[in-house]
């Protein structure tokens, strides 16, 4: 295990919370005015769901110990929340599904 002497640690922090400040503080900055391209709006709009589900997809798949009963509980997660059912009856419908999977597949 590697050590790492104080200032260098805050010279990286520095660096860090700079680089973080400047890419949400840019867009204030660069931008004066209201955005009318319905595009460049639409495009503005869909990015935290585009990130969210690039997030999500790969935790979920990879989260049991089978791509089935991942698929399941993520088919059973998108049907009930589809048919517009609260976050807690989504999750506790698929963590079910999936534990019933991963039973059946263990008697298999």
């Amino acid at each position: 295990m590697t050590t790492i002497n104080t200032s260098t640690f805050f010279i990286y922090l520095l660096i860090m919370a700079g680089s973080t400040y400047l890419i949400r503080t840019l867009p204030l900055v660069a931008v004066k005015r209201k955005i009318e391209n319905r595009f460049i709006r639409s495009f503005l709009y869909y990015i935290p769901y585009a990130v969210l589900t690039a997030m999500t997809i790969p935790a979920i798949l990879y989260a049991t110990s089978s791509l089935v009963s991942a698929i399941v509980g993520l088919a059973v997660a998108v049907f009930f929340a589809y048919r517009g059912k609260g976050l807690t009856t989504v999750a506790v419908a698929a963590c079910a599904s999936v534990f019933v999977t991963e039973l059946f597949l263990s008697i298999i």
